[in-house]
């Protein structure tokens, strides 16, 4: 089984993916960190993210990757926690297709964490913009626009839930709890 699979993924590989270009972005600073831009020339314009996925697990680097299809940009980065050279890749963010100059991909910061963490900022977007406009650490921001997301699909199957049930108490007693849910999201 696991060999089909990766006969699976070098199969989307050498079907979707025309040529890569790496780029080191390299910062001067004391310590080793680095950033790999990976440009990728698509022959159709869906890649799988479970290829983009197998990359980042293989190369213990952060990796900007920028898909290319027919002259339209689009820009693809994961949360990555790299320790003791264990690589845990967690959520991917992604812009739309865009034009080349449109890419929110400037190169802000010190050092190359801060432009790993800017990047994945400029990425987000909006998805990242919760609570407060003070800028917090990285990881909480996205432990917490996790807890939104979470919290919105509880809003919704609840709603569903009340939509569906006919006893008017049992109404009563879901909507109660939709409010305190209204209410917890409004703190985001």
């Amino acid at each position: 089984m696991f060999k089909n699979k990766n006969k699976m993924i070098e199969n989307k590989i050498v079907n979707k993916i025309k040529n890569v270009i790496f780029f080191n972005l390299i910062i001067k600073t004391p310590f080793n960190n680095k950033n790999i831009i990976l440009k990728i020339k698509l022959n159709s314009k869906n890649l799988d993210k479970m290829v983009l996925s197998k990359i980042d697990k293989c190369i213990p680097y952060h990796i900007l990757f920028l898909l290319e299809y027919e002259g339209m940009y689009q820009a693809f980065i994961s949360y990555k926690e790299i320790e003791n050279e264990k690589i845990k890749v967690n959520k991917y963010y992604h812009t739309q297709w865009l034009e080349k100059e449109s890419l929110p991909c400037k190169i802000e910061g010190l050092n190359m964490d801060s432009v790993y963490e800017n990047f994945i900022r400029q990425i987000a977007g909006a998805e990242l913009n919760v609570g407060s406009e003070e800028k917090k650490n990285l990881k909480e921001d996205i432990e917490q626009a996790e807890e939104k997301k979470q919290l919105e699909k509880q809003i919704s199957a609840l709603q569903a839930k009340i939509r569906k049930t006919k006893q008017f108490n049992r109404k009563v007693e879901l909507n109660n709890e939709l409010k305190k849910l209204k209410k917890m999201l409004e703190k985001f």
